[in-house]
Parts: structure tokens; sequence; C-alpha cells
């Protein structure tokens, strides 16, 4: 069994959706390639990968590319072919039940209103796998959730979930580097 640690963040792909509030999974794992000089190029499990050794651990990289609503499909293929158990793989997304600027960071747990999330468990046919969700709500009174995550983010907004977005590659590192636990007493509910 291979003992690699899988870092999925959801999104959509294509410029069109590249700064809406739906694709905070990809802005995270930006960040992570920034401060750690890699790239997401490599096409792998209908997704983008990449893969380093962080913290003296394996860890892949992906982006899946099937469209938010299909993440699962991609999710699935990556942890069939190494076999890995759900416990090392960290999913990363929006969630608009949470305070904008604010992140959680759960060992396992439903998919809310989450259609991504809900590929995913439905694939995997569990809900046993550690998440990092980043806030992006409440959603205006005025749209709908779909409008509300799919639109871009709005002037007002963009410094406030570019703080909550860098807590979450935070989060990814601590977990990386020590465990789940330490991520959330320090970083849960910030």
């Amino acid at each position: 069994m291979d003992q690699r640690i899988i870092v999925a963040g959801l999104g959509n792909p294509g410029l069109k959706y590249s700064r809406t509030y739906h694709n905070c999974g990809f802005m995270v794992l930006e960040i992570l390639a920034q401060r750690h000089n890699f790239s997401l190029k490599k096409i792998k499990f209908k997704a983008l990968t990449a893969e380093i050794n962080f913290a003296g651990k394996k860890v892949l990289f992906i982006q899946p590319s099937t469209y938010m609503n299909r993440s699962g499909e991609s999710i699935r293929a990556v942890v069939d072919f190494y076999k890995i158990p759900l416990a090392n793989l960290l999913i990363i997304y929006d969630d608009v039940d949470i305070e904008i600027g604010k992140i959680r960071i759960r060992p396992w747990g439903s998919a809310g209103s989450h259609n991504g999330m809900r590929s995913i468990i439905e694939h995997l046919n569990s809900d046993q796998f550690p998440r990092i969700r980043v806030g992006i709500g409440p959603q205006p009174e005025n749209i709908d959730i779909i409008q509300h995550v799919m639109s871009n983010v709005p002037t007002d907004q963009q410094k406030i979930l570019f703080d909550a977005l860098h807590k979450a590659a935070d989060a990814v590192e601590i977990i990386l580097k020590d465990d789940l636990d330490l991520a959330m007493n320090r970083l849960n509910g910030i």
C-alpha cells in the first residue's frame, strides 16, 4: 500500500471560473504551489497534478478537471490507483454555510449543500476523510446559491477571502508536517 497523501483542491477549470467563490480549493493549491515551487501541470486522474516531497512525505496535489459536480470521478481514480486509506486524503473547498474569512477543518463529515463534496462522498461510498472548508457565506438574500458560488469575488471581499485562503494553505502545511488535530486547534474558526 502506498502511503502518499493526496491533497485535492476543488473548483472548476477555465479562466472564466478562476476567481469565483467556488474555486477556493484551486486557489489554495495555487498559494501552496507558489510557496513550495511546484506547478500543477501533469494531467492524470482527470486532474492537473503535481507530486512533491513535503516534510518527509510524498504528497500529490490535484485539481480535478471534471468540473465541480463531478469531482468524485477524479478523486476516486487517484484513491483507487494509489490504494490510499481515506485518512490520507485531504479535500479543500468553499462553504457557503461558513462566514467569509473563516475556515473549518474537520476529520470527516457530510457534504452539506456542496455538490462537489456530494460527488466525492458518493464515489468513495464514505464521508470519512479530512477536509478544509473555506467560508464564502452568507450568500446575499437577493441571489440563489448557484449565482453566489459562481460569481467573481467582489473587490470589497477579496482581502477577507485572500486571508482565509492563506489560512487554509497554512492548515495544509500543519497537517502535512504535524497532524490534523494541531491544525484544528490552531486554525478552526479563525
